[in-house]
Order: C-alpha cells, then sequence, then structure tokens
C-alpha cells in the first residue's frame, strides 16, 4: 500500500504577506480617492465652469474652457484623461487662471509643510514625556490632584476649535504683547504662533492617550518583576514600559497628522498664511473646482501614505502583529 507523500511549499515570509497587504489596501485607497476626486466636478450641479468664470462670461471663453478642461469629451473618456494626467504629473488647469494646478501646489505646499511637520514633531515630543510622567505619578491612585488637573487641562485644550486658538494667540501675543507678527510668511517668528494653535489641542489629546497606555502597562507582570530585580527607574520606564506603550501611540499619532493637515486650513486662513489651507478655501470661495480637486488629491494622498508608514513602523516595533494578521 503506497500513500501520498506531501510536499510542503515554500515558507512565504510574514513580512512579505503583511508588506503585499497593505501595499495592495494602499492601491486600492488611492484608486477610490482619485475616482472620488474626479467625481467632483461631474456631481456639480449645472455647468461648472459657467459657475466658475460666472454669468456674465461670454460664451466663446466658457467653451473654449470647457474645451481647454476636456470637458466636453465623453465621461469615460474624461476618466482615462484624468488617470493619464496624474500619472504625468498634471493634475489638470485652474477655471480661472489657466495655470496648472500642479505648478499652484507645489509652490504652496512647502509652506504648509512648515506648519504641519513642525506641529507634528512638536506634539509626539511633548506628548510622550507629558503622558509618560502623569503616568508615573499618578499610578496606583496616587497624587489625585495631579491627575484631577492634568486630566481637566487637557481635556480643555483637546475641546477647543484650532482657529479659536489661534485667534487667541494673535490676540495676546501679537497684538497686545508685540512679540511676533500678527499676519503673513516673514521669517522663523511668523512661525512660531500658528505651529502653536495646530500642536495645542492634539497635544493634549495624545498625552492623554499616552497615560492611559502607559498605565496599563505599568500595571504588567513584566514591568513588576524588573522593578523586582531593583533596576533604576529610568530603565524600567524607557526600556521596558515605554516601548510597550508606543504602539498605541504611534497609530493615534498617525491619525494626529491628518488632523493637523487638516487644521492647516483654517489656521492659514487666520495668520493669511500662504499655504495649501488658505488657497483651498480661497478656491472654494472662487469656484475654480479643478484647484479644490487637486488640493483634496495631494490631502487623501498624505493621509494614505501616513497610514501606510504608520503600518509598517508598527510591525517593526511589533513583529508579532504581522504574525497575528496572517
Amino acid at each position: 500500500m503506497t500513500g501520498a507523500i506531501a510536499v510542503a511549499g515554500p515558507k512565504v515570509s510574514p513580512w512579505l504577506t503583511f508588506g503585499a497587504r497593505r501595499l495592495g489596501r494602499f492601491v486600492v485607497s488611492l484608486w477610490v480617492l482619485v475616482t472620488m476626486a474626479f467625481l467632483m466636478i461631474q456631481l456639480i450641479p449645472g455647468d461648472p465652469v459657467r459657475s466658475a468664470l460666472g454669468l456674465t462670461a461670454p460664451i466663446e471663453l466658457v467653451n473654449a474652457r470647457r474645451a481647454a478642461l476636456g470637458l466636453d469629451h465623453p465621461l469615460w473618456q474624461q476618466y482615462l484623461d484624468y488617470f493619464g494626467g496624474l500619472f504625468r504629473g498634471d493634475f489638470g488647469t485652474s477655471m480661472l487662471t489657466g495655470q496648472p494646478v500642479g505648478d499652484v501646489i507645489s509652490d504652496r505646499l512647502p509652506a504648509t509643510l512648515q506648519l504641519a511637520l513642525p506641529a507634528f514633531v512638536l506634539v509626539i515630543g511633548l506628548a510622550i514625556p507629558i503622558g509618560l510622567t502623569f503616568a508615573v505619578l499618578t499610578r496606583g491612585g496616587r497624587h489625585r490632584g495631579a491627575e484631577l488637573g492634568f486630566t481637566s487641562t487637557t481635556v480643555l485644550f483637546a475641546a477647543i476649535p484650532e482657529f479659536l486658538v489661534a485667534v487667541a494667540l494673535v490676540a495676546f501675543f501679537a497684538v497686545q504683547l508685540g512679540w511676533f507678527p500678527v499676519a503673513g510668511h516673514d521669517g522663523a517668528g511668523s512661525l512660531v504662533l500658528p505651529i502653536i494653535a495646530l500642536a495645542l489641542g492634539p497635544t493634549s489629546t495624545l498625552s492623554r492617550i499616552v497615560r492611559v497606555e502607559a498605565l496599563s502597562v505599568l500595571g504588567n507582570d513584566f514591568v513588576r518583576t524588573a522593578r523586582a530585580k531593583r533596576l533604576p527607574a529610568r530603565l524600567v520606564y524607557l526600556r521596558h514600559a515605554l516601548p510597550n506603550a508606543l504602539t498605541a501611540t504611534l497609530t493615534l499619532g498617525g491619525m494626529m497628522l491628518t488632523t493637523l493637515v487638516a487644521g492647516t486650513v483654517l489656521v492659514e486662513n487666520v495668520f493669511a498664511w500662504p499655504g495649501l489651507g488658505s488657497t483651498i478655501s480661497q478656491s472654494i470661495l472662487q469656484k475654480d473646482y479643478p484647484l479644490v480637486q487637486g488640493i483634496v488629491l495631494v490631502y487623501g494622498i498624505g493621509v494614505l501614505l501616513v497610514n501606510l508608514i504608520v503600518d509598517l513602523l508598527l510591525a517593526v516595533l511589533d513583529p508579532r502583529s504581522t504574525i497575528r494578521e496572517n
């Protein structure tokens, strides 16, 4: 009696499977984002070109602008042209000025990043040590007053909208004290108030989350074992507690970056900052839909990239996550 011998196939690396899944999710999400951005103009009631140029614009100008934008083609052809243009780095053309949208974005994006990236670094750089410090101070129900003060302050700051924080900062530090410029993009001093306005709320929210995660970690057996070995407190907190609390912190930190980018729309308008946030507000008011479309697409791609990077960082910090998903 002969039995069949099962031959095991080559073992696929969990990292490879995890990376392929994340990349596939990114590609699908990107396709959905591009499709929704394309449909923005198609779903606008009436003629978007006429709406942008005004009712008094000559019909010849309207028809010429429609032809330049490709809106006189069938829908399927417009969709393929839009995809093909994006692969070539072509985001379309402004309805009002005829300027390439990609040029406007490349001019304004650096100014937005000048606010969003330092604000994100400030959030992470403050929230993690603040949250960990108050977790250590208040673990086991100690220092109730410190816990109440920390919770009340962070809840209050997290609840205030960015534009109200920005207005308050301008009124006090710029108008009353004269320490910083009221508005505009003029030197390093003009960065301070917008960055604080963007970072204050997310720092408060994330520091609370870090404290809760750190309290959970400090109650685990491996932390008690480290203390029983009489390791220095610095090693217990930084080597054992902090890395295990960073998993949820990184996940939410990536989400915070997306909210920071969205917050630039309001903050840039308060400070007359020449970035994408103020540009998209002006474009909506002027009904320059291709420019709105291009900026929304850039914001969306940024969010997808941040989520992908966070997923990969979490896999590096916690390799077990790749195995659990497989």
